[in-house]
């Protein structure tokens, strides 16, 4: 039976790429790989990450625009920037920041 891994983010991170000019939020983890096949070839083999990781879903944003990312825990960094996010979404599902962190709608007061 595989080892579970502990996610090395939480939900209202703010994270960093390793390697690509973006940041972003975690709205959501999933324990390993959970995307679609297509989605995972569509990566170069030579930079493709393992799957038997955490992947992070992000609100996300570069110099240009706001998305939603896909992101292996090998490729992100915490973000110790200070800067909040101006992903539109952030809003919908963040009500604050606390301590650096993002705080879900009904966890802002605790």
């Amino acid at each position: 039976m595989a080892e579970m891994k502990t996610a090395k983010f939480q939900i209202g991170q703010i994270v960093r790429h390793r390697v690509y000019s973006f940041r972003g939020v975690v709205f959501d983890v999933d324990a390993e790989f959970a995307n679609s096949e297509e989605w995972y070839d569509s990566i170069p083999e030579d930079v493709r990450p393992r799957r038997d990781q955490p992947y992070y879903h992000l609100f996300a944003e570069n110099d240009d625009t706001e998305y939603i990312a896909y992101v292996s825990e090998q490729n992100l960094l915490r973000d110790d920037s200070g800067e909040p996010i101006r992903h539109p979404q952030v809003r919908q599902i963040f009500k604050g920041i606390k301590e650096g962190i993002y705080q879900p709608e009904d966890d802002l007061l605790n």
